[in-house]
């Protein structure tokens, strides 16, 4: 019988992972430059990096804080703070020549979105490349303390009437999430709308930067909010509000996050690349062993990253969730995962669904080619070389994770979107 440890990791699993990082550990001390000791090194040492301030950011802070992209050649990677979405995309369409970024911590739609030329300026393409996925899980929808007596909770039917009568008053209840199309949009539509409340008709969707949330709340601008952590977590603390749903009780094991760059960065780049890449892949390996979660929460806490107490972040890292409302689930299945269930490995089935719903909200046109579009961006071929460089053995056999299980009962296939969309009762799909 196979024992279970935390977090759903089991001894033989550990004894598997602790097998490998020893000989990845011999070879490097044989190889103590890297992967590049017995080749070419990296084209160059230099690329900037933005983020935002959100635990899922954690694997780019870790491989600087740590030195792991010094280890691989990347001497001079600047990780950057952004202070929204939108700042992130301008400035990788800037790219580093311009004062920006050649890469990001991002919403995992938004590359296709830049690439297609849907949220850039003129909407002038700009091809991007998603190279590894950061987290699965672990974003969070909140709700205003106005509302406690609703008990809001995976059903968000009993916000429908409180909704319609403020709506009937002359304001319509506000909804924020991080950037249009991006992940915590899609997570609060299809929460709203699998209880039959249109988040185009009857509620008010609101742009919101993830930093920005709490504070917004205290003051009243939105009625309930989607966004990542440590934010979820700091507004129980201060009592403004309470989780509503973890967005894994949504859809368990959900892609969230990834690291992209700009696709011709990458292509005169391809050494320097996948030294990047493997930084971040053992980055998200010392992220998400649970000794390390206290350390995390100090780290990714200070001033120069989140400028957030420890306290507010390291709870809910380890699967610790007092939600607000007199609910607390200890040693959640649901806490955020850096590296198990193959959590950095971009899955093109899992994008698929991405591009789906901004088909389904009118984001992209209906006659959009998912299959080619996603060919294009989605690099998995660089996370795999990557990978095996690193003496890692447990890489996924497939592109595709296979069909997905909502929590309403609703099942996307990736090789069947379309009937995936006829399913939904509530679209912009005429």
């Amino acid at each position: 019988m196979t024992k279970t440890l935390f977090g759903g990791l089991t001894r033989r699993s550990v004894l598997k992972t602790t097998a490998t990082a020893a000989m990845v550990g011999a070879a490097r001390t044989l190889l103590p430059s890297g992967a590049f000791a017995q080749g070419a090194g990296p084209e160059t040492a230099k690329a900037t990096l933005g983020f935002i301030a959100l635990t899922d950011s954690a694997p780019l802070i870790i491989a600087k804080e740590k030195g792991l992209f010094d280890k691989y050649g990347m001497t001079e990677v600047e990780v950057v703070k952004q202070a929204s979405w939108g700042t992130t995309r301008d400035n990788l369409v800037l790219g580093s020549a311009g004062a920006g970024i050649d890469g990001a911590h991002i919403l995992t739609p938004m590359p296709y979105l830049i690439s297609t030329g849907k949220v850039t300026q003129n909407n002038q393409p700009l091809p991007m490349a998603i190279l590894a996925r950061l987290n699965l899980d672990a974003q969070a929808i909140s709700v205003g303390a106005a509302y406690a007596d609703l008990k809001v909770g995976i059903d968000a039917s009993v916000l429908k009437d409180a909704f319609a009568k403020k709506k009937a008053g002359g304001e319509a209840a506000k909804v924020a999430m991080t950037f249009p199309g991006g992940t915590h949009d899609l997570w609060i539509r299809y929460w709203l709308a699998a209880a039959g409340i249109d988040p185009d008709k009857d509620v008010e969707t609101i742009v919101v930067p993830p930093p920005q949330m709490v504070a917004n709340m205290k003051v009243g601008t939105m009625d309930c909010f989607c966004v990542g952590e440590p934010w979820n977590e700091q507004l129980v603390n201060q009592k403004i509000g309470y989780t509503a749903v973890n967005t894994a009780e949504i859809w368990a094991e959900h892609p969230e996050k990834s690291f992209a760059m700009r696709a011709d960065w990458v292509e005169k780049n391809p050494r320097a690349v996948k030294a990047l890449v493997m930084a971040i892949e053992e980055a998200a390996q010392w992220c998400d062993d649970m000794a390390n979660k206290d350390e995390l929460a100090k780290i990714v806490g200070k001033r120069s990253w989140f400028n957030v107490p420890p306290k507010d972040i390291v709870d809910r890292l380890k699967g610790e969730y007092d939600y607000g409302n007199g609910k607390i689930v200890e040693n959640s299945p649901h806490f955020m995962k850096f590296w198990r269930e193959h959590a950095s490995y971009p899955f093109q089935s899992h994008d698929a669904w991405f591009l789906t719903e901004n088909i389904r909200w009118g984001k992209l046109a209906s006659d959009t080619d998912i299959k080619g579009l996603i060919a294009k961006v989605n690099r998995e071929d660089i996370w795999r070389e990557a990978a095996k460089d690193l003496g890692i053995s447990d890489i996924p056999a497939s592109t595709s994770r296979g069909p997905e299980t909502f929590f309403d009962g609703k099942v996307f296939d990736p090789a069947n979107p379309e009937t995936y969309l006829k399913s939904l009762a509530i679209s912009r799909i005429a």
